[in-house]
């Protein structure tokens, strides 16, 4: 992870938490790191590849940086993480129960039994090396857990949270995704009853978050009717309904558009985050797919939404109202013209041509910043279709 955006993903991951927690509570933003989906758009909104195995590594190691500073206020904590950090887990759960009064031996038990289940009651040829594990105040938690299968390079991501896991071993997944392979041996299946030892094959209903071993985004990957609600809104309904916003220096349409995609990760419901490459598109990847990552959209984007959470802290909530309004209004859009697979090429391009004056970059890549503008913000930028 390149240290140019790791620190904006710690900061962007920070805020983002801080607004959800103002708007709903802890125990939401524990949801919907329970939801694979969403989970993949807060990824990819945050300008990692969207479909790469590396978004869980990279937005629970964002997490942790970023909420460790404010983690009392918030009531979130942040443990574990990838190869030794997550064998450190029990020690940092320890260490937290004692200091914030939490069952610290019930919280090891917890995680442990979430390690072993999907390493051993769950064998699907998938090695664990990952273990994120976020507890709240209340000693509510959420895990998510990745294992790799080295031979066929894939990667297979395992979502807990507390209210489902009950004994650990009775059907205890918020979620497991990847792709479909060879038959499973899922001792946790509610078949298996009280007979724990019986092979069993687990069923293919429900949606799965299958993500294909190319890099580029194409029109297939995106809800192109949702995104143009989303355009709709922002250049029509813009400069009326978000004066807030826009009075801040530098939000153009562009600017907006990348908001209007960090507000449905706010304030969006589960069912519309079914196509997470929608969501790089507010601020690419940082391998270019779409496109490199536009460092001065980004900043701007950051700029607003730690200013929108420090004045709602402060009792002066208009501008993260004026998120979730950009956000109703992307729902609402009427007459809204869905963009074509062409429209969506043309804005790849155009993003990739401005690349230099929005700051634009990718790993391994000289950067090919062009100086600030006088004011010190970036070109007001049109969106092309």
């Amino acid at each position: 992870m390149p240290a140019w955006l790791a620190g904006r993903m710690a900061r962007l991951g920070r805020v983002i938490v801080e607004a959800l927690t103002l708007e709903y509570g802890r125990d939401e933003v524990l949801r919907r790191l329970a939801d694979p989906f969403w989970f993949q758009s807060f990824g990819a909104v945050m300008g990692m590849d969207w479909h790469s195995s590396g978004i869980t590594t990279s937005v629970l190691g964002a997490l942790k940086r970023g909420l460790a500073p404010v983690a009392d206020e918030l009531g979130l904590y942040v443990c574990g993480g990838r190869g030794r950090h997550s064998r450190r887990t029990p020690d940092e759960l320890t260490a937290l129960g004692e200091r914030r009064g939490l069952d610290a031996a019930g919280l090891v038990r917890a995680s442990r039994l979430v390690a072993k289940v999907d390493s051993a009651a769950v064998q699907d040829g998938f090695a664990l090396y990952l273990h994120g594990f976020v507890v709240t105040a209340e000693g509510r938690w959420v895990v998510v857990q990745q294992g790799m299968n080295a031979q066929r390079r894939q990667a297979r991501r395992y979502h807990w949270i507390w209210d489902r896991a009950r004994s650990f071993v009775d059907e205890p997944h918020a979620a497991i995704d990847g792709q479909p392979g060879d038959p499973i041996v899922n001792l946790t299946d509610r078949r298996a009853g009280t007979a724990r030892d019986t092979t069993l094959a687990i069923g293919t209903g429900g949606p799965h978050l299958i993500l294909p071993a190319r890099h580029d985004v194409r029109a297939a990957d995106i809800d192109l009717p949702r995104l143009g609600r989303t355009l709709a809104a922002v250049a029509e309904r813009g400069p009326r309904d978000f004066a807030d916003l826009l009075l801040v220096p530098g939000v153009g349409a562009r600017t907006l558009f990348a908001l209007a995609l960090v507000a449905e990760v706010v304030h969006g419901v589960p069912s519309r985050f079914a196509d997470p490459a929608r969501f790089s598109l507010a601020h690419g990847g940082k391998d270019g797919h779409p496109f490199p990552v536009p460092l001065r959209v980004y900043d701007q984007t950051l700029r607003v939404l730690k200013d929108a959470v420090t004045r709602a802290k402060l009792g002066q909530d208009e501008r993260l109202a004026a998120l979730r309004r950009l956000d109703e209004q992307a729902r609402r859009a009427d007459n809204a013209q869905s963009p074509t697979a062409a429209d969506l090429a043309r804005w790849v391009a155009a993003e990739r041509a401005d690349g230099a004056t929005l700051g634009a970059r990718q790993v391994g890549a000289p950067s090919r910043v062009k100086p600030a503008r006088p004011s010190g913000q970036p070109r007001q930028m049109k969106l092309p279709f």
